[in-house]
């Protein structure tokens, strides 16, 4: 993210309108779909962007009631599948239009409530350290994950909990990893010996400029700054760690911020448009300080992670890697919509793993927040610097508190040397000029660079995109 104004090499993909499905548009044959068809064919399930999908899978939750057991989107299909229970006679007839609408209607076992109670019986018998759950709609299915520390005893009662919640409920699977929140010392916000990572720029409820960020983070240290040991840019409102969810409101200290509603991804910019709620199965990308760039799937809804500090409920699951620095991070969409912020997982961006984050509508209402328009601040001059992390010698940058080339190194943030310094990889000085993983100019994961590939926002890099989106070849 940048808290200043629009570096100075960027490329900004385009964010396609993501037109709302609207209450009359629902009941449409070909209501937001990519093909036509006449009364005879308007049942067969019709292909989406997996924006235009996540409204629609809103709307038919609410029209569906009881009957409605979660969706996920078929990206390879781009269908919208509904789970359905005790759907015999349909007297209402939902079913039928729920398959006008475009979606693929799916019958199974497990209801909502029933998903949902078995989750209350995990909470209950089995709230130990290392482990975490979500509703797999793909599944119809509770899955339930523990790290490498939930061993003997401790895993003996997971899986005796899980069993008698029957196989047709809940199934359970063990991570080479440890669940560990993702902050830092190191590179990008630094605040109380903790580095995190700069998530959303908001517009707080009083109209001042703001971001959202972990609530780990938040509750770490009050003042933030964007260089490590430089001067505070930001002072926390508000956090949540842990309990419902995982997300601080850091406003600015300058009241004339500029804080453009966008994620800085080096040499592009994704304009982040609105938030948006996640759907299982939808291809989304994560923006740290420490690893740049990383993509995957959305696994799961309303997970519940048992961080060592703590229980943390109403998470998004994700196959999208994450290290430590990471924290707060965004997560988002091609099309510009923010979906959440980085809180924690095991594993890293070598082996992979189960990676967690807090969703941004939910921090939002929380926190009285808007994003989108509504979040850029106020004034040209202020803030933290030219590109704040995200321009070319981000950090505090010319007009800010920390000098001119503050923030994570000569490069920092995710600009033209972006993340960490110059001599990125694991370096020993972090925030440095030698600082932080996976940002200097030969380090890993660039996005948006002339030969992308590993390094974010740099020249030379390896496997990059090559569509000119800068989202398309990540790790």
């Amino acid at each position: 993210m940048s808290h200043k104004r629009i570096p100075k090499r960027k490329a900004a993909i385009a964010v396609g309108g993501v037109a709302a499905l609207g209450a009359a548009a629902l009941l449409l044959p070909n209501a937001n779909a990519s093909q036509d068809g006449d009364n005879a064919t308007a049942a067969a399930p019709k292909t989406f962007k997996a924006a235009d999908a996540s409204d629609l899978a809103s709307q038919l939750e609410g029209l569906l009631g009881d009957a409605f057991a979660g969706s996920y989107y078929d990206a390879d299909q781009q269908q919208l599948i509904i789970n359905v229970v005790n759907v015999s006679g349909d007297e209402n007839n939902v079913i039928v239009q729920a398959k006008k609408a475009g979606a693929q209607v799916r019958e199974v076992e497990n209801s909502t409530a029933e998903l949902e109670a078995a989750a209350q019986t995990l909470k209950a018998e089995a709230t130990i350290p290392g482990t975490a759950w979500a509703v797999d709609p793909r599944t119809n299915k509770i899955l339930v994950t523990a790290d490498s520390t939930v061993t003997g005893s401790k895993w003996d009662q997971l899986e005796s909990t899980v069993q008698s919640l029957g196989a047709q409920t809940a199934t359970i699977k063990k991570s080479a990893g440890t669940f560990k929140t993702f902050a830092s010392g190191g590179d990008a916000i630094f605040g109380g010996g903790s580095r995190c990572s700069l998530g959303f720029n908001v517009t707080a409820g009083d109209g001042a400029p703001a971001f959202l960020t972990a609530g780990h983070c938040g509750v770490a240290a009050e003042a933030w700054a964007d260089a490590e040991g430089g001067e505070p840019i930001a002072t926390v409102d508000q956090a949540t760690f842990p309990g419902e969810g995982d997300f601080a409101l850091v406003k600015y200290d300058d009241p004339a911020t500029v804080a453009p509603s966008e994620v800085n991804l080096g040499d592009q910019t994704v304009q982040i448009t609105e938030a948006a709620d996640a759907t299982v199965g939808t291809e989304v990308f994560r923006m740290g300080s420490t690893t740049g760039l990383a993509n995957g799937q959305v696994l799961g809804l309303d997970a519940t992670v048992n961080y060592p500090e703590g229980t943390v409920t109403g998470l998004i699951q994700t196959d999208v890697c994450a290290e430590p620095g990471d924290s707060g991070g965004s997560l988002f969409t091609q099309d510009g919509l923010a979906i959440g912020l980085t809180s924690g997982g095991s594993g890293d961006c070598t082996v992979g793993g189960e990676t967690f984050f807090q969703p941004v509508t939910t921090a939002l209402e929380a926190v009285g927040a808007t994003l989108g328009e509504a979040g850029a601040g106020a004034g040209e001059e202020a803030g933290a610097g030219e590109g704040a992390g995200a321009g070319e010698d981000a950090g505090a940058g010319e007009d800010a508190g920390a000098g001119e080339e503050a923030g994570a190194g000569e490069g920092a943030g995710a600009g033209e040397d972006a993340g960490a310094g110059e001599g990125a990889g694991a370096g020993e000085e972090a925030g440095g000029e030698e600082a932080g993983a996976g940002a200097g100019e030969e380090a890993g994961q660039e996005v948006g660079g002339e030969e992308a590939g590993q390094e974010v926002g740099g020249e030379e890099a390896g496997a990059g995109a090559e569509d000119g989106s800068g989202l398309t070849e990540t790790h």
